[in-house]
């Protein structure tokens, strides 16, 4: 019988309760300089209008030390920043979005984050309904469930908080692979076998609408993970897709469990101006439910970006079915065919 793979120290693994305990570890704060040198390049960069979105112009010494720190932090360390002190309450809509987005192209590429093109994304309670087929966790106010985006790299922009709730919580990919193998090798295999996920009514052309990649791989040395639990359920709905047995069921319900436990992961709380990114490839990302404001112009809203990341490790041929191009810094994101690439400013 096949065995799971055992997972060499790495720093990608860790306990929530660690990380809580050293925010020093994964907090950035902003420089006077880094501040001034990308309100400037925004300046210079078409005036703000947010009509280029790739590639970014030349960079400044204080931006290239930045962004090569956040790149290191996702991809070689933890797998997440959060970066706080911008000055956001002092800005307007549109250049609080231009500055974000600059920030964006400085570490990566934009992605598609949904079938309408849209590279900058509001994450909003909408009034969506989950069971409408075409409807997003991030559009409600329910809880997310762990789980990973389909892109390298998620930034998220705090505008507004909740009333009470919608705190973020993330985990390690491998630390809860760890634990699931520590208690069941059996289920820890499972998590390896492909498993058909919805893809929310966003399929590119001639392509089925779920596609069938492990909740985990292992590959040129690296565990990856692509998770999204809801959507796993909700590829019930095809009578085509492969249903999971009750072996591979409860490897999931044993890895959902470990992610939830409080010790696992961490919770922080994202204030206006905060900006985090998360590394999709070794770092689950959650929400808690949330209650928000009557007044419409206080409720919970965020920015949010994909992106694509130079220097960043292969991925498994099984998610080109996901990904399309495998391209390293051109990879990942929506696509769907005749649509074109935009920046709405609202939902």
């Amino acid at each position: 019988m096949i065995s799971a793979p055992e997972l060499v120290e790495s720093p990608k693994s860790w306990m929530g309760s660690d990380m809580s305990a050293t925010p020093e570890r994964w907090t950035r704060f902003w420089t006077e300089e880094q501040i001034d040198d990308l309100a400037r390049l925004v300046k210079d960069d078409d005036n703000g209008q947010i009509s280029n979105v790739n590639p970014p112009p030349p960079s400044t010494p204080s931006l290239r030390a930045l962004v090569e720190a956040i790149r290191d932090d996702l991809i070689h360390q933890q797998g997440f920043v959060l970066l706080k002190g911008f000055p956001f309450e002092e800005l307007d809509r549109r250049t609080t979005a231009a500055i974000f987005l600059m920030l964006g192209r400085l570490i990566g590429t934009l992605r598609s984050q949904n079938s309408a093109g849209h590279l900058l994304g509001h994450v909003k309670d909408v009034g969506s309904d989950l069971a409408d087929p075409g409807t997003r966790i991030y559009q409600t106010n329910e809880r997310q469930s762990f789980h990973t985006d389909s892109t390298d790299v998620v930034g998220l922009l705090c505008i507004s908080a909740a009333q009470s709730g919608g705190q973020s919580l993330i985990a390690s990919a491998e630390t809860a692979y760890r634990i699931v193998r520590e208690r069941h090798p059996d289920l820890a295999l499972k998590l390896f076998d492909p498993i058909a996920t919805d893809r929310r009514n966003e399929q590119p052309e001639f392509e089925k609408p779920w596609f069938e990649i492990p909740v985990l791989s292992w590959f040129d040395d690296h565990l990856t993970v692509l998770y999204q639990r809801t959507y796993i359920k909700s590829a019930g709905r095809f009578i085509a897709a492969p249903s999971p047995d009750i072996s591979q069921i409860r490897a999931l319900d044993l890895f959902d469990q470990v992610l939830n436990e409080s010790d696992v992961h961490l919770a922080m709380d994202l204030e206006p101006g905060d900006i985090q990114f998360v590394y999709n490839h070794s770092v689950l990302h959650d929400r808690t439910k949330f209650v928000d404001h009557s007044d419409p112009e206080l409720r919970r809203h965020l920015l949010r970006l994909w992106l694509s990341v130079p220097g960043d490790r292969r991925l498994p041929p099984v998610f080109a079915q996901r990904y399309g191009s495998l391209v390293v810094g051109d990879r990942g994101g929506i696509t769907a065919e005749g649509v074109r690439h935009c920046v709405p400013l609202d939902v």
